[in-house]
């Protein structure tokens, strides 16, 4: 079993005491963006510590000199995601925010929003290639502020969304092992009719008067390799029923992320990935909290994503060698071809079934034929007594 030195891990501890994000990551199965078909296995609880970042300078007119001037602007935005197996088909990822920096320093630095989702997966047969599932989630207004810019929309409410995943294994047997593809489309309703963007008499066309609706997408694949997966994917948003223009992210978007994740151990996985926007740069906002940056996108350019990944149950996984790994695919390998067999033993037999009855149907319709013959005078006078001998039961 692989080793990880400390120097690897404190590295890491160190990326992620300076935190990142912006659309929520991935902490269950697949790539970071594009969710996995296949839920966690029973019992076990995994833990991924992510963190992602974005920074520019950014060039203004400084109203009281009336020269140019220029700032620098982040976002920053760190988490953790649990994912813990229910069952042979069912899995829960709770995730909290809890880290916030949106160009505004310290003031943001508590606790943001909470997501949990609960994962209907790994349906089909098992020895198919193809899975599918379908997961709930729900966004809860556990942090301070919403509505920010360089981040999702979120006015404050309890969000909720169902999300539709296909995933593909060209090795059905360990679908991980080898090339897997996974495409994503979902629905998201923010439940923010009746609220206001941002609280003014003087500005009713903040007032949220149709709920604010987006469709997600995803579509990406991986190569595995004994120590390293490659991922690339593309993923995005599209509104249905975009908010008012007030809301600080209300464009479509569409990036690209290539993502490396370093299989230190069986228990501990290191991931690094990077998005870049395919869609242009547009700004249907109007905020006049945005003056210190005009000019700059609603949504970064790119981002640059670090975390890590750890097994926490079953506490077996820290003592599993080599020698266990291999007899547990073994065993895997023996269940699997049992149901392969159950199961072509029944289609044998539902084949052989179908076949009779095709035959009883040619039968039936060679019969028919004869006695159309009959009715015309086509046949001869004897043919209908054998034709009546034929349709007797046996």
């Amino acid at each position: 079993m692989k080793t990880v030195r400390p120097a690897l891990l404190l590295v890491f501890l160190l990326l992620f005491a300076t935190a990142a994000q912006a659309t929520l990551i991935n902490g269950g199965r697949g790539l970071p963006h594009t969710k996995a078909a296949w839920v966690q296995e029973r019992t076990h609880l995994s833990l991924l510590a992510h963190s992602r970042f974005w920074g520019k300078v950014s060039q203004y007119v400084n109203k009281d000199t009336g020269l140019d001037d220029a700032t620098t602007i982040w976002d920053v935005q760190g988490l953790v995601s649990l994912n813990y197996g229910l069952g042979k088909h069912f899995d829960l990822t709770l995730t909290p925010i809890a880290y916030q920096d949106v160009h505004q320093g310290a003031t943001e630095e508590y606790p943001w929003d909470t997501f949990l989702a609960l994962k209907l997966g790994s349906l089909g047969p098992k020895a198919s290639s193809l899975n599918y599932g379908f997961e709930l989630g729900a966004r809860f207004p556990t942090g301070e502020r919403h509505n920010v810019i360089y981040e999702d929309y979120t006015a404050g409410t309890i969000e909720v969304g169902l999300n539709s995943l296909l995933s593909y294994a060209y090795d059905p047997l360990y679908p991980e092992d080898a090339l897997n593809v996974h495409a994503n489309l979902g629905y998201w309703h923010h439940n923010d009719a009746g609220e206001k963007l941002i609280p003014s008499i003087l500005h009713p066309e903040n007032n949220v008067i149709h709920p604010s609706q987006h469709v997600k997408y995803g579509l990406g694949f991986v190569i595995p390799t004994a120590d390293f997966n490659y991922g690339l994917e593309m993923y995005g948003k599209w509104w249905i029923q975009k908010p008012p223009r007030a809301a600080a992210s209300r464009e479509n978007y569409a990036y690209i992320n290539a993502s490396v994740a370093y299989k230190a151990a069986r228990w501990f996985s290191f991931i690094v990935s990077g998005d870049y926007r395919l869609t242009a740069d547009r700004n249907e906002t109007t905020l006049e909290q945005r003056l210190p940056e005009v000019g700059t996108p609603n949504y970064n350019t790119w981002r640059v994503n670090v975390g890590g990944k750890f097994v926490l149950l079953p506490t077996s996984v820290y003592r599993t060698n080599e020698r266990d790994i291999l007899m547990q695919k073994a065993e895997s390998r023996r269940e699997l071809f049992e149901q392969i067999i159950r199961e072509r033993r029944e289609t044998e037999s539902a084949e052989e079934e179908l076949e009779r009855i095709r035959e009883e149907r040619r039968k039936a319709e060679r019969e028919l034929e004869r006695l159309r013959k009959i009715l015309e005078g086509k046949e001869p006078e004897g043919s209908l007594e054998s034709l009546r001998q034929s349709l007797e039961p046996k």
